[in-house]
């Protein structure tokens, strides 16, 4: 299959929610021959795990990420092309007085020379930048 989309870290870390939402999971498993993830969203996952102390919730995401995230989910890279999109977005936003936040531009621009729909819960933090697609699997 093709990949479609470009998940957000807040769709990867559902499934290890106490209480997952049914809607984000039924999604991942429909799609999960045709979804990818950021760099920076790898970075962001692995930040938020080992932040956590030394405990078992600490273990299970890092198992959960390193056991069932890693080798399943293909990592799309921060590269030239990104990096120039993102350049002219954010040259525009800030034109118009907005600054982005930089892992959200990264993000998007990862999304947008790939051409695929970035999946994410967090809607406003994409809003602003033009030509990307994006989703919410939580609604």
């Amino acid at each position: 299959m093709v990949i479609r989309f470009l998940l957000d870290t807040n769709i990867i870390s559902e499934p290890v929610r106490l209480q997952a939402n049914p809607g984000v999971i039924q999604k991942l498993k429909e799609h999960e021959l045709e979804i990818a993830m950021a760099s920076v969203t790898w970075h962001e996952l692995l930040f938020g795990c080992y932040r956590l102390p030394a405990s078992k919730k600490r273990n299970k995401i890092e198992k959960y990420l390193k056991d069932t995230i890693q080798p399943k989910i293909p990592i799309l890279y921060y590269d030239d092309l990104a990096a120039e999109w993102f350049a002219q977005e954010r040259a525009r936003l800030v034109g118009l007085g907005k600054t982005p936040a930089y892992p959200d531009g990264q993000i998007a621009a990862i999304s947008k020379v790939n051409n695929l729909i970035l999946v994410t819960n967090n809607i406003s933090d994409f809003i602003d930048f033009q030509e990307i697609q994006v989703e919410n699997w939580f609604v």
